[in-house]
């Protein structure tokens, strides 16, 4: 770990119950505790408790009243924003101009405000960015004096519903403020793992007393970010800084749905001519979920090569897939080799290994989701 490295509000706690520290994002955080792949299972059978506080929390105001604050963020995101419901999520994208992906994010409407949360490695750059481009009657507030927990799995819902009973009327992709023995808390059900899941943000003043009671639960244990990239990874979705970049393009990136028809349609937002022209042409690569053969796991990094050796694409996340017991990956390749069953071959440390072209994400989501009417 480097010297420079900030402290969570829970590090001496999560020290206490043996979790390996690693540099992350600038932060100090667990990486381990019990070991990935145990953390990993037992996420996927039971709830893990992530401490996900070095993400950046951020508010969006305005004491104009005649300043619709939905209106301005679509200046600066894709995402269907002003038709988007009090208390419910968008996944959406900071764009460069050029169209490059500086960010994924999550942006959800409040009564009152708009909350969003953005990657920790590039949250200064995110709030720079969004400041020079956005309105000035809209105040952003950076909740430096919150931290943010995660708790996944299939039997997350049952422990929030214990420790706060509504929590149980949230669905995926819905908020809501609640209080607990007083402390106020500000609760998402979305996630990162695939499972049903809830984020939590807290005061910092409260965070170690809201750790301490979610652990008292025989379902929950500490998670570290060795079992959460792994989580991650089976239920292919992407991670800002390996598999998005400030060189791809949404399209490119397989998130088509993060640009919907109407934004498609008005454009109106930084990097548009660029992405509706990807859009319009198709993209030359695209993100797609792979199925290596044999033990061997792939890495970052690793080649995507034709029959001839030569570089056509880039494993840009991999590894042991738990759940599956088998190695699988996520990577590019161009679009002529990116359907559902297609053979490639990928180069790691001088070696060919034969892979496929497969479905994501690699383990069924456990999203809790509206019951569909009748």
């Amino acid at each position: 770990m480097s010297d420079a490295d900030l402290k969570l509000y829970l590090d001496q706690w999560h020290q206490d119950l043996d979790g390996r520290m690693v540099s992350f994002a600038g932060y100090s955080m667990p990486v381990q505790y019990e070991g990935v792949m145990a953390e990993h299972i037992w996420t996927r059978e039971n709830a893990g408790l992530f401490d996900v506080s070095h993400m950046g929390q951020l508010i969006f105001s305005s004491d104009d009243s005649s300043i619709d604050i939905g209106v301005e963020l679509e200046k600066l995101l894709p995402a269907n924003i002003i038709k988007l419901g009090v208390n419910r999520l968008r996944y959406s994208m900071l764009l460069a101009e050029g169209g490059g992906i500086l960010d994924d994010l999550m942006v959800t409407r409040r009564e009152h405000d708009f909350y969003m949360v953005v990657n920790g490695a590039v949250k200064h750059e995110d709030m720079a960015y969004i400041r020079e481009n956005l309105n000035d009657a809209i105040t952003l507030n950076y909740m430096e004096d919150h931290s943010l927990l995660a708790l996944q799995g299939p039997k997350a819902g049952y422990v929030m519903k214990q420790l706060i009973p509504t929590t149980d009327d949230l669905f995926f992709m819905q908020a809501g403020s609640y209080d607990w023995n007083g402390v106020k808390l500000w609760i998402s059900r979305s996630g990162y793992t695939g499972e049903d899941g809830f984020e939590i943000s807290v005061h910092n003043d409260d965070v170690h007393k809201l750790a301490d009671a979610l652990i008292q639960y025989e379902e929950v244990k500490p998670i570290g970010l060795g079992a959460r990239d792994s989580l991650r990874l089976e239920a292919g979705l992407p991670l800002y800084g390996h598999d998005l970049t400030s060189e791809t393009m949404p399209f490119s990136a397989n998130l088509a749905f993060a640009v919907p028809k109407r934004r498609r349609e008005e454009a109106g937002f930084i990097g548009d001519v660029h992405i509706l022209k990807q859009f319009a042409d198709g993209p030359e690569t695209l993100r797609v979920g792979i199925a290596v053969e044999g033990r061997q796991p792939v890495r970052e990094g690793a080649i995507i090569v034709d029959d001839n050796d030569k570089q056509i694409g880039i494993i840009t996340s991999g590894g042991f897939a738990p759940t599956l017991q088998r190695p699988i990956a996520m990577g590019y390749v161009p679009m002529a080799l990116s359907q559902e069953g297609t053979d490639i071959i990928i180069q790691q440390r001088g070696k060919n290994i034969a892979a496929k072209v497969t479905a994501m994400p690699f383990v069924p989501n456990g999203y809790r989701r509206p019951p569909k009417a009748a």
